[in-house]
């Protein structure tokens, strides 16, 4: 959600320059004549100029205006909020558009990677590519540079015995390219919440961020083991302190494994509390 507050800006007028007809500004924009006329109406878009006969002209800067109106509505934004985001400080429709910007991108990864894990089946299913089983040179492909096996040593030691590593161990061994792919997928449409929170200021305790964790949970749970809130505290803890762990989540946007990990463990705690 948007807030933005100040004072608010007049359209600019123009003294000189081109005029257009609300009949040829509907031509050129593709915008009706009666959106125009609404738009007059509530006073989000009122022509700078009239003609002799008293009818709406307008100028360069109205249609600039007009402009920014249809981009914050294909963002979603009511009608009734577009003239507070139009007449708020420059400064703060950059950091409002620096948000939105930051969320469509999150947007157009997650759509791009479910789109390869689609082809990818599709591939499979067509028989144009075989569904195997991973090697760790799969793996690492898969995961953009990620080489699990300098870990594999450590992770059996510290949790081999652990009905989480058996689980784990159990459920990984017979994906295919495409169940890591959609793995991937999953795991970038988070961090790219987690990023977009943090780009618009969210705390890491606000409940759209436990709102994230709890995705965050549910994907472990489904793809590697059961996480309980007390291992996902222990996990959150890792990410920050292990220097490896950090530095692997922070190549998305550094300070993420600390936000993340607040996140989670703000979610956790939540968890543990008496209904």
């Amino acid at each position: 959600m948007i807030h933005l507050n100040g004072p608010t800006h007049p359209t600019p007028t123009d003294q000189t320059g081109p005029r257009w007809t609300v009949g040829e500004v509907s031509a050129l924009t593709g915008v009706s004549v009666r959106t125009l006329h609404h738009y007059d109406q509530i006073g989000l878009l009122r022509p700078a100029g009239r003609s002799d006969g008293n009818y709406r002209l307008y100028t360069p800067g109205d249609l600039t205006r007009l402009r920014r109106v249809l981009t914050w509505r294909a963002l979603g934004l009511p009608l009734s909020r577009v003239a507070d985001v139009l007449d708020a400080p420059p400064e703060q429709e950059r950091g409002a558009l620096h948000a939105q910007a930051t969320q469509l991108r999150a947007d157009l990864r997650r759509t791009q990677h479910t789109l390869r894990q689609v082809q990818a089946r599709l591939d499979a299913l067509n028989g144009r590519a075989e569904e195997t089983i991973m090697n760790n040179e799969d793996i690492k492909a898969a995961f953009d540079g990620f080489d699990p096996a300098p870990y594999e040593t450590e992770v059996k030691e510290r949790w081999g015995d652990t009905e989480a590593y058996r689980q784990s161990a159990a459920r990984t061994a017979p994906y295919t390219q495409a169940d890591w792919q959609r793995i991937r997928a999953e795991m970038d449409a988070i961090t790219a919440d987690y990023v977009a929170l943090m780009d618009a200021g969210v705390p890491p305790t606000n409940a759209r961020a436990s709102a994230v964790a709890a995705r965050h949970r549910a994907h472990i749970s489904g793809a590697y083991y059961d996480a309980s809130p007390t291992m996902m505290r222990g996990l959150a803890q890792m990410w920050v302190a292990d220097d490896r762990f950090r530095r692997s989540i922070d190549r998305a946007r550094p300070g993420l494994a600390n936000y993340q990990g607040r996140a989670v463990t703000a979610w956790a705690d939540a968890q543990d509390r008496p209904a």
